[in-house]
């Protein structure tokens, strides 16, 4: 029985026994569920180990096409969750803490973008992954930080183009690509904050320190940057470059999977302008707890629903995504 203040807050906080073996017991319900809990790089470590696939955004959706999961646990944020659900709807799809949110997709209001592509009409719509299911409806195509330029590169020069709603993300790729794409003036808070300053301090202090940078970060961090990329970009960078340091420009819980991958060499998290805190985190990212996965697992709850009129209209440029993907060998 799901109780009314948990309904409330949209997540369980119930108390966990003491003497408790969470990861082991969380492992044994999966096992028993057949669920598959899948984590973001941006969530916090102990998830990530805990996690049976960890991923970036495009990474996420394509686990969640091919799983034979019957429940899906989702840590990351809400739109994760939708899409993994508009992708695998007879699933039982669950998040930690529905709060789970997003700066991005939030700049974004479905019914105002939908306004103004009807202010654009003839363009084609394209619209990152990081959008609420109802965003999605409006567009043609999906894209993640993974793929934006390759899909942007396959559609004919003369197309044009809606690109919402990371302002920054598109700024990057028009300069690539040399389109003039209409932009949406959306942004990830997180990515918003990094300090050109604060950075070239960094560097000043290892100087042999290669930077880091994701395409949602403003022009300024990116111009001084050693290397652009997806968060997966950056991780296989991090790991192939001869270079033994490098400062990330991106949420800070990349650095538990660099760590990981490649323990012999520095990586330091850039920070943010606003603040003294050495690293720049997602507050969103990490409302996803251990203790909250475990009774999420425990009750089967939240659950992300997504109303089949919507899922069957934001479906299409979710497959297109995976579609030219899968095309282009992504």
């Amino acid at each position: 029985m799901i109780e009314k203040k948990w309904l409330e807050q949209g997540f369980i906080d119930e108390p966990i026994p003491e003497k408790t073996d969470i990861k082991a017991e969380i492992r044994r319900m999966c096992q028993e569920k057949n669920a598959l809990i899948m984590a973001h790089y941006y969530t916090e470590g102990v998830i990530q180990e805990l996690a049976d696939f960890v991923g970036d955004s495009l990474a996420l959706a394509q686990k969640a096409a091919t799983t034979d999961a019957d429940i899906i646990v989702m840590c990351g944020v809400h739109f994760m969750g939708e899409t993994n659900k508009i992708l695998c709807p007879e699933k039982t799809v669950l998040i930690p803490d529905l709060n789970a949110s997003c700066s991005l997709a939030e700049s974004c209001p479905a019914d105002e973008f939908e306004q103004f592509v009807k202010a654009h009409p003839g363009h084609t719509v394209i619209s990152y992954v990081n959008t609420t299911a109802g965003t999605k409806a409006v567009t043609d195509v999906v894209v993640t930080s993974s793929n934006a330029k390759q899909i942007v590169d396959a559609l004919p020069k003369d197309t044009p183009i809606i690109f919402g709603p990371d302002w920054n993300l598109g700024n990057y790729i028009n300069g690539l690509t040399g389109r003039k794409m209409v932009l949406w003036n959306g942004a990830c808070h997180v990515h918003e904050k990094f300090s050109v300053e604060k950075i070239l301090q960094l560097k000043k202090e290892h100087p042999t320190a290669k930077i880091l940078a994701h395409p949602e970060c403003k022009g300024p961090v990116i111009n001084i940057a050693d290397k652009v990329g997806s968060t997966a970009a950056l991780l296989k960078y991090s790991i192939v470059d001869e270079a033994q340091e490098f400062i990330v420009a991106t949420e800070s819980g990349i650095l538990n999977e660099m760590k990981k991958s490649a323990p012999q060499k520095t990586f330091i998290p850039a920070p943010p302008d606003d603040s003294t805190c050495a690293c720049n985190e997602c507050n969103y990212m990490k409302l996803i707890t251990l203790s909250k996965l475990y009774n999420c697992l425990k009750y089967e709850w939240p659950t992300i629903e997504v109303q089949p009129e919507l899922a069957r209209k934001a479906i299409k440029p979710i497959h297109k995504m995976l579609e030219i993907s899968k095309q282009l060998g992504l």
